[in-house]
């Protein structure tokens, strides 16, 4: 945006003059040259127009006039009595120089943020990653503000090389903190080494195990304390964990249980550990400028002078912003707290669900293997009985024939009740166990006892029928009934039996 004008206008006496206008931004003044139309030649004017009005020297002529006005908006920035050809363009010339004027302040507030930070900077004795910090946020302040066109180009030139400056002398102290780092992490490294080295001896060479695995957890703790390099730390991990493993294995075996470092519990625990360590140091964050902040408002009730005082009240804008940005990310962390809380308490439940399910499960499992095994010791036992009750038939009915009939039947009823009784007492166990189970082991149950008492049936009707009944005294020889029709008696024994059984 150009600070000199040039334009053509009359005096108070109503004559032509030449006015070039010349905006001081630093000294927020405008100053004015008034050439009379005598001394105004074209050539003149037009070199003004051309040459000076681009900030290229000219030489003025003997008799122009000067005059410095302070630069308002209320005021009109010509020489008293002097009237512009086009009015429109000292109104926008006016509006802009004050735009220039409060931007060139900015930028000067912003030279003397940088110098004080580079006199922070020359005082290090060494990298400190607070003052890198606050030159990043100083950069991306700058950057916004050219973005928004708040500061010319060249303005924003001169900060941009002022901030490199600053930021190649971080990188510096940096560059020689970093060696400091390296030699101190490799140091390290030998001493860690040393140590597993010594350990994973008497591993070997048998010494007692409990001693070395407490030495083992004390040397992590110190491992956690420790500066290394990237590449140090994970190698003296890998060693660490590895000698951890081995002195397990030596004390437990090798079926020794693994922890479950990856489950979804264990990765929210972490996460939720480190979101917390992240929230304490961005509260730390937030006081630290909280305190910077009650620093640069006591500062503005001292000031010296009226500039000083708006440079810290910029300060105290630019700490305010940067304290209204952290508290924003810091209630996203929050947000982000209560969301793991929820997820942790919902993931406690899935686990404290699974574990039932397992738990029932396993015992489901076992009530069915038992419900199986009793279901098949009962079928051989069945097995037994019937072959014990054909016996007992084929014996019967070798015996006298008087007294077939009676002993048949009393033995039968003997034998029946007793394969009953037994086999209720199994039914009885396994409609115990299906209570627990579920309705289809109770399903189960029924076919299995519908099985049975079919398979009986037929084993009492063939001892009926193995046993002949002694003809009555009455029945004439030549009669069309048979023996068998008048000695039914064994037949309800067979059905009371097949009744017992279906209950």
């Amino acid at each position: 945006m150009k600070t000199k004008l040039v334009l053509w206008g009359t005096n108070a006496a109503n004559e032509r003059v030449l006015v070039a206008l010349e905006l001081l931004p630093q000294e927020n003044v405008v100053k004015a040259y008034t050439f009379p139309e005598a001394i105004a030649t074209e050539e003149f004017g037009q070199r003004m127009m051309d040459e000076w009005r681009e900030g290229k020297p000219v030489e003025f002529p003997e008799g122009f006039a000067v005059e410095e006005k302070e630069l308002t908006l209320s005021e009109s920035i010509l020489p008293q009595g002097v009237k512009p050809e086009r009015d429109d363009i000292i109104q926008r010339a006016q509006t802009e120089w004050h735009f220039v004027v409060l931007s060139s302040k900015l930028h000067a507030a912003y030279l003397s943020e940088l110098q004080e930070i580079k006199e922070r900077v020359a005082r290090l004795p060494r990298f400190d990653s607070a003052v890198w910090d606050e030159l990043k946020s100083f950069w991306a302040k700058v950057q916004d503000q050219v973005r928004d066109k708040n500061l010319f180009r060249e303005h924003g030139d001169t900060l941009r090389d002022f901030t490199n400056e600053l930021f190649s002398d971080l990188k510096a102290l940096r560059n020689k903190l970093d060696q400091e780092f390296d030699q101190l992490s490799k140091e390290n490294f030998e001493r860690f080494q040393q140590t597993l080295a010594e350990i994973e001896r008497k591993v070997n060479s048998g010494a007692r195990l409990q001693p070395l695995f407490d030495e083992l957890k004390e040397l992590q703790r110190k491992f956690r304390d420790t500066r290394f390099t990237k590449e140090h730390r994970n190698k003296v991990w890998d060693a660490l964990d590895g000698l951890f493993k081995t002195v397990k294995e030596k004390r437990f075996g090798a079926s020794a249980p693994a922890a479950e470092d990856n489950s979804a519990g264990e990765r929210l625990t972490r996460r939720y550990e480190g979101l917390l360590a992240a929230i304490d140091k961005m509260e730390k964050s937030i006081q630290r400028d909280a305190d910077d902040l009650d620093f640069q408002k006591r500062k503005v009730e001292v000031s010296d002078g009226q500039l000083e005082a708006q440079l810290r009240q910029a300060k105290i804008l630019m700490v305010e912003e940067r304290i209204r940005s952290k508290q924003d990310k810091l209630e996203e962390m929050l947000h982000t707290k209560v969301e793991l809380e929820k997820r942790m308490n919902q993931q406690k439940e899935r686990d404290a669900r699974k574990e039932e399910k397992d738990k029932l499960e396993e015992t489901k499992k076992a009530i069915q293997d038992k419900i199986a095994s009793e279901i098949k010791a009962a079928a051989d036992a069945r097995v037994d009985d019937s072959d014990k009750l054909e016996k007992m038939a084929s014996e019967l009915s070798k015996g006298k024939p008087g007294s077939k009939k009676d002993s048949g039947e009393s033995l039968f009823d003997a034998v029946t009740a007793s394969l009953t009784d037994s086999f209720e007492d199994m039914v009885d166990t396994v409609k115990a166990a299906a209570e627990v189970v579920g309705d289809k082991i109770q399903e189960k149950v029924a076919e299995v006892s519908q099985e049975i008492a079919e398979s009986l049936r037929p084993s009492a009707q063939e001892e009926t029928a193995e046993t002949p009944a002694s003809p009555a005294p009455d029945t004439p020889a030549g009669s069309d009934e048979s023996p068998n029709a008048s000695a039914p008696e064994p037949a309800p024994q067979e059905g009371a039996a097949d009744e017992d059984i279906q209950a």
